[in-house]
């Protein structure tokens, strides 16, 4: 198959599925041309426990991709999340040497936020200006060319456990892959399924997969706040195959066929065929009754990004409401009970701004792949980590220790 520049690939390496999709940059817009999609059992919680299953989903995913493509793929933009994730706000003051601030004031300001004392063991993975302060007028967004004195920026920096981003780079390397860039999932889904005006006014995304959630929330056109919870669409099935006394790979089916995070909303005569462990004949079980084992927990998971919210200090500014992603958040009911809890607008958030293969990919479970891909389109594709599995961790630290160099 024939190489193509312009190409750009999203690779979302999940709890319960890696997904590969192939966008093409045109003059119409960002072009979907391939996708791939396989089962995952190499992760728990979004952190690599298993290298060898993860490259072999890896692989297939991205096969699938190129078959449908037409094109060979070389390089990705990967996906990082997991309860190792952290961050926190910082802020960066310098003086302004020739009064008109330059590219290179910018590049200052930012690298005087970022020094603080990040842990050895830590990677940062990004530093998002939030907003940019010029001899006290805040509220600039782009301050390049402008005249000042005193420069401030206030950022948002996310960090990660150094071997979880390693693993991830080196399941890709041994796939045979370089990676471009390594974005957090929320940064990449937010992408996907906001717009401008949410982003603006005010909004709380939910990612919910299938080992973590993922919070983002943006006010005034940036993001504020990001966290990752452990939990996710694998507890609802694991309630489910304990409470009907089933395997987990039927709870699995039966979750995204009959599911319902209200049982309210299910009519009291709708029955659902449970098959039994150890050979038992399967048993005939009221969807009602699968409504009241999903609800608690889906409640619960709420309720945890709820205090998630509220302890980040921007529940009050979240005007535009709620926006649901990931593909737990494609159960029926999910909207309705998170409206509930939350006591503010929620929406489902599916891709949108792509063309091509639209009616294939818009659905919230694809949000992270396609954000990926929106994210790759706007950033550098020069490729920051190459192949060379024993020489990876080195090469985070050598990023690390440039971008510390004047806090060292």
């Amino acid at each position: 198959m024939a190489r193509r520049e312009n190409i750009i690939v999203g690779l979302d390496i999940g709890t319960t599925k890696v997904c590969a999709i192939v966008g093409e940059e045109t003059k119409d817009g960002l072009e979907v041309i391939g996708i791939g999609s396989k089962p995952s059992k190499g992760l728990r919680k979004g952190v690599v426990v298993n290298i060898e299953s993860t490259v072999e989903a890896i692989k297939k995913a991205v096969e699938e991709a190129e078959l449908m493509a037409g094109c060979d793929i070389s390089t990705v933009y990967a996906g990082i999340s997991g309860g190792h994730i952290k961050a926190f706000n910082s802020h960066g003051v310098i003086a302004v040497r020739e009064r008109e601030i330059t590219k290179a004031d910018i590049e200052r300001v930012i690298e005087a936020a970022q020094a603080v004392a990040i842990p050895p063991d830590r990677e940062v993975i990004h530093v998002i200006p939030q907003e940019y302060i010029i001899d006290d007028q805040g509220g600039i967004q782009e301050p390049l060319g402008m005249n000042g004195i005193r420069l401030e920026v206030k950022v948002h920096v996310v960090t990660a456990a150094v071997t979880s981003a390693q693993n991830i780079v080196k399941c890709a390397n041994k796939a045979g892959l370089d990676v471009a860039d390594i974005a957090l999932q929320q940064v990449a889904s937010s992408e996907a399924v906001l717009g401008q005006d949410e982003r603006d006014l005010g909004v709380a995304m939910i990612d919910i997969g299938g080992g973590t959630t993922d919070i983002a929330v943006f006010q005034g056109g940036t993001i504020k706040y990001t966290t990752v919870i452990s939990l996710g669409g694998n507890q609802i099935t694991g309630d489910i195959a304990v409470g009907l006394r089933t395997p987990a790979s039927e709870a699995e089916k039966i979750k995204k066929r009959f599911g319902c995070a209200v049982a309210s909303m299910v009519g009291g005569g709708e029955t659902v065929e449970v098959h039994s462990v150890a050979g038992h004949k399967p048993r005939t079980v009221s969807r009602r009754i699968l409504g009241e084992i999903i609800e608690p927990r889906v409640e619960e998971i709420f309720e945890l990004i709820k205090r998630e919210i509220i302890k980040s200090g921007y529940d009050g500014l979240i005007s535009s409401g709620i926006v649901l992603t990931g593909g737990s958040a494609s159960m029926e009911g999910m909207v309705e009970l998170a409206e509930q809890v939350f006591n503010l607008p929620v929406r489902r958030g599916v891709p949108s701004n792509i063309i091509g293969l639209v009616d294939v990919v818009k659905d919230p479970m694809y949000s992270t792949a396609v954000g990926l891909l929106r994210y790759g389109a706007k950033h550098s594709s020069e490729t920051r980590f190459k192949r060379g599995g024993d020489n990876i961790f080195n090469k985070l630290l050598s990023r690390m220790t440039d971008w510390m160099k004047e806090f060292f």
